[in-house]
């Protein structure tokens, strides 16, 4: 947009196009309607009128960086960021070539769309880097005739729970509340779960976290009196508890984190935080969120208010009108 109002544009990603999304399991599926996630006025193509998946997506963001012509530079990463006089000076760095030195970038203006799921929400218990422990869901052939402990009971967990059922796997999903939330989890999910709970083809322990990881073990102790605790045989962990933002270039700039989520202090109307120039999109703008309240389809919005801003034509954008949920 801000190429089409006339404006000069740098496009730094420390990753490929879509990278975010790459690491999901194939065939992972979106909650949201291909409409909703489309952008730039490009639908999402799709040969069964289903739901996208991790591949439809990434092919689709390819094709609409090369038909917009976008000067997108990949594999980038943003290592410094400072206030200047004028606006911005960062300095960057290949991600793919070790002997590639350091490259700067002067702009006037400023917008953070750095995403929030830089890194695994970690448990901090002992074990929990050892071999056969992983924070995110691999192809899922590789779990074939294993036993594997799934903890977490959101989106990432319970797909990866029929996944791997489906795959071949003994699975048992293992959950620290006594329930799970059906606002939370993608709608066509949660029934297929509790029939594979119910008909005990899918191990279901409610109320528990995990205190310690041994080989071929998991001890897990109640959440009602910690003192009472269990062991699990697994060859296999995930431990699918969330992810959490890199703040760092929030902070380098000066830009204020509130509460406990450490989201970016901004303006509504038109994004920009409390940096003069510094404007932050997407799901940067929700922090290391519990709860997802900001994801694709309602950030749309961001990037017309951020050109109008930018453009100096500001208008009283509204929110979407779209429920709250979680992509993953």
């Amino acid at each position: 947009m801000l190429k089409a109002a006339g404006r000069t544009v740098a496009h730094l990603d420390a990753g490929a196009i879509a990278s975010t999304i790459a690491w999901w399991a194939p065939g992972t599926r979106f909650f949201s309607s291909p409409e909703r996630i489309a952008i730039c006025d490009m639908p999402i193509p799709s040969a069964g009128q289903d739901k996208t998946t991790r591949e439809d997506y990434i092919a689709y963001l390819r094709a609409v960086a090369r038909h917009h012509e976008l000067p997108i530079r990949t594999h980038e990463r943003v290592t410094r960021a400072a206030r200047a006089a004028a606006g911005f000076d960062l300095t960057t760095q290949s991600t793919i070539n070790a002997f590639a030195g350091d490259r700067t970038v002067a702009a006037d203006s400023l917008v953070l769309a750095i995403g929030n799921m830089h890194a695994p929400r970690t448990l901090g218990i002992p074990g929990e880097d050892s071999p056969g422990v992983s924070h995110y869901l691999a192809e899922p052939n590789q779990y074939f005739g294993k036993r594997v402990l799934i903890v977490g009971g959101k989106n990432s967990a319970v797909e990866a729970a029929v996944r791997l059922y489906r795959a071949g796997a003994h699975v048992t999903i293992a959950y620290r509340r006594e329930d799970f939330d059906s606002e939370r989890i993608k709608y066509w999910l949660l029934p297929e779960l509790k029939w594979l709970i119910e008909k005990q083809r899918i191990g279901f322990i409610p109320s528990v976290e995990p205190t310690r990881i041994e080989p071929g073990r998991v001890t897990l102790a109640s959440t009602r009196d910690p003192s009472h605790t269990q062991h699990i045989e697994t060859d296999m962990t995930l431990l699918l508890t969330g992810y959490v933002q890199d703040a760092s270039l929030f902070e380098q700039l000066g830009v204020e984190l509130v509460g406990d989520e450490r989201r970016p202090h901004y303006d509504h109307d038109t994004q920009q935080t409390n940096v003069p120039g510094l404007y932050v999109a997407g799901t940067a703008c929700g922090g290391s969120q519990h709860r997802a309240r900001v994801f694709i389809e309602n950030s749309h919005v961001h990037c017309e208010r951020i050109v109008a801003a930018i453009t100096g034509n500001s208008v009283a954008i509204p929110e979407p009108a779209f429920g709250t949920h979680e992509e993953s």
